[in-house]
């Protein structure tokens, strides 16, 4: 192997050795490297305090190398001439294999020491098959671990296995999805608010992965042309501005959830490491503004020795970052004096007040993920009006309210009052559902928001580099859309998918696992908003359905609906009866006439959301038979101006002549 060949691993490796000297600098000091020992336990195996943290390290190292890697391959790699992975994309799609499977095996490590750790005993006196799958199946520490392993073995399998696009789009949605389970295990899920703890921990691992990910991908698999090194640097730019202002707003959010004062985060160890963890964000941000000032232009100037230089420095400063993040993994952090109530540790707030309109409208309980999404998604909107608008296209101010309407809905149902006594009565938790799976739904689908990205998105000026646009409409048209937008699967998605929840024990894991919660919220959001546009939408479907089906479609999913709630007023079994009964509401009715009124909630104020849709549908029916008469009538007079027989009244004549010529034969 020559110099030239060696080069491009310098930066990873270099990379890994600043990664671990800052985590064990920082471990050291921190005080994990030496765990006290509780009294009248053994003195457990003081190597286990550097492999469960070198572990970890690997996870995260790995986790930045396989995101960077295939989000490098979806969004930063050019195509060959057929829309297919040109060399470079596949380089880096057999690259982030590799650091997959390099991931899932350090996530295996990780299960092993974790579960020595707790047992702070030595590892030949804990480690066994039996007891590592016992752990990795049955608690939840085990289990966030185990699932990241096994995701990320999915991401390696399905990168090591496609030769196409699609295939890395699959696997970058398996790695995001590996990063994701530990966060709901570590210091944020133990915080006082774990809420705003984990939700702020989630808008920080991803983004930071996602950043720290694309810049190695550019700086380490970079080849060929300053051309389309040029593209992709344009292309990750607005990407890593996003990521770190998600960063910086979700590292404030994350210490003001740990630490009660400012003098914590001088006067502990733990406040001292999130200083320098901010220190290396921050000098990041810094490399970045002189990569734009600095790099981009040299770059485009066919110089790439000035953005390799800067993409380096930042890379290492990453490293240094995703160090300083495994000490503090290790560290422990201040702990307050008070003690929770039972109540308390279920919900992660204290049991609020007796219910009323003063108390919903002044106990928010902000969701810091949807609070995010809802406006991002509101700002896109509005920049795609204001791009419209510039170049003198119009779009409805009626479809600018219903969006902002929408997000403001699904802002309300998961951040305020209904939020903090969703959890604690089942009929407050109803009306989210009704708001996150029938109101903000309709909102949104009316709104048309794909095709107002059809419209404001610019096509790409380069077939080996599609856009977004061209992402949008290929998404539309792929057989996952055929399938989901087919009316008997959006109405059984819409219905089947509630009684799955309510009957089964998935509605008691919503209420005790924040990340099922978050999953019941995507999922109430995501059925609504493609059932609803498959009934209603005013966007480009990738099937047409007939307005008598839709109007059936409506009718079926009311009746059901209503039949569900009627089954909740009179079933006789409580719904996640251990939760109400640990949870102990001390004010309000029983938790079975609290669920009879819920049921109540789903019958009659659920019905109202329906009518409207069709109404509607009605609306859009009538205009539609309006235009198509409309359109008949313009054939008909350009067939009368041009001397010819309208083409459809011809039609209808032949089938006429056509018909009584059978009958005339069977006459005969």
């Amino acid at each position: 192997m020559n110099r030239q060949s060696c080069r491009p691993l310098l930066v990873p490796v270099a990379t890994i050795l600043v990664a671990a000297g800052v985590g064990a600098a920082l471990l050291w000091w921190g005080g994990g490297s030496t765990p006290p020992t509780p009294p009248g336990l053994p003195e457990p195996d003081r190597t286990v305090a550097w492999l469960l943290p070198s572990a970890r390290l690997g996870m995260q190292l790995g986790a930045v190398c396989t995101v960077g890697l295939l989000l490098a391959v979806v969004v930063l790699s050019p195509r060959d001439a057929g829309g297919r992975l040109s060399a470079l994309g596949y380089r880096r799609l057999r690259a982030a294999a590799l650091a997959a499977a390099l991931w899932s095996v350090t996530a295996v490590v990780a299960v092993c020491y974790t579960l020595v750790d707790l047992f702070g005993l030595p590892a030949s006196r804990v480690l066994s098959v039996r007891a590592v799958l016992n752990f990795a199946l049955t608690v939840p520490l085990g289990q966030s671990l185990a699932l990241s392993a096994a995701l990320a073995l999915v991401a390696a399998l399905v990168a090591a296995r496609s030769l196409r696009p699609a295939g890395a789009v699959v696997a970058l949605l398996a790695a995001l999805a590996a990063v994701v389970p530990p966060v709901f295990t570590g210091h944020a899920a133990s915080a006082d608010n774990h809420q705003l703890a984990v939700s702020g921990m989630l808008l920080h691992v991803v983004p930071v992965t996602l950043w720290a990910g694309g810049l190695l991908a550019l700086a380490v698999t970079a080849r060929g042309g300053t051309a389309d090194l040029a593209v992709a640097v344009h292309r990750f730019s607005p990407l890593a501005l996003a990521c770190l202002v998600a960063v910086g707003g979700s590292g404030l959010l994350s210490a003001a959830v740990r630490l009660t004062s400012l003098a914590e985060l001088t006067g502990t160890r733990y406040g001292q490491l999130l200083l320098v963890k901010a220190a290396a964000l921050g000098a990041i941000a810094v490399a970045g503004v002189l990569h734009r000032r600095r790099a981009m232009p040299a770059l485009l100037a066919g110089r790439r020795r000035p953005f390799l230089r800067v993409a380096v420095v930042e890379t290492l400063l990453f490293g240094a970052a995703v160090g300083a993040a495994v000490a503090l993994s290790r560290t422990p952090a201040p702990i307050g004096e008070e003690e929770l109530d039972p109540a308390a540790t279920l919900l992660g707030f204290p049991m609020p007040p007796p219910l009323s309109v003063e108390s919903v409208l002044r106990l928010w309980l902000p969701e810091p993920l949807i609070i995010t999404a809802a406006v991002v998604a509101a700002g896109l909107y509005l920049a795609g009006v204001w791009r419209l608008r510039r170049r003198g296209d119009a779009w409805p101010a009626a479809r600018v309210a219903l969006w902002l309407a929408g997000c403001a809905v699904l802002v309300v149902a998961t951040s305020s009052g209904l939020a903090r006594y969703g959890p604690v009565l089942f009929s407050v938790h109803m009306v989210q559902h009704l708001l996150l799976m029938m109101v903000a739904p309709i909102l949104l689908v009316l709104a048309g928001p794909i095709t107002l990205a059809l419209r404001a998105l610019r096509p790409s000026t380069d077939p080996r580099w599609p856009g977004p646009r061209e992402w949008l409409q290929r998404a539309l048209h792929s057989p996952v859309s055929r399938t989901l937008t087919h009316p008997v699967v959006a109405l059984t998605l819409y219905v089947a998918s509630l009684y799955v929840l309510y009957f089964t024990g998935l509605y008691e894991l919503a209420v005790r696992s924040h990340a099922a919660h978050l999953a019941m919220v995507a999922h109430f959001l995501g059925v609504g908003y493609l059932f609803f546009w498959a009934v209603i939408g005013v966007d480009p479907a990738p099937r047409r359905v007939p307005y008598p089906l839709k109007m059936v479609l409506v009718l079926i999913s009311m009746v059901l609906h209503a039949f569900l709630g009627v089954a909740l007023m009179q079933s006789a079994t409580l719904l996640a009866a251990d939760w109400w009964t640990a949870l102990g509401r001390p004010w309000g009715p029983s938790p079975l006439e609290d669920q009879r009124a819920a049921g109540g909630i789903a019958w009659s104020f659920g019905e109202l959301p329906t009518v409207i849709v069709l109404g509607a549908l009605m609306y859009q029916w009538i205009q539609a038979d309006r235009r198509e008469a409309r359109r008949r009538d313009r054939v008909a007079d350009r067939a009368e101006a041009e001397g010819r027989e309208d083409p459809e009244l011809a039609a209808y004549n032949r089938m006429l002549a056509e018909l009584a010529e059978r009958d005339r034969r069977v006459g005969r």
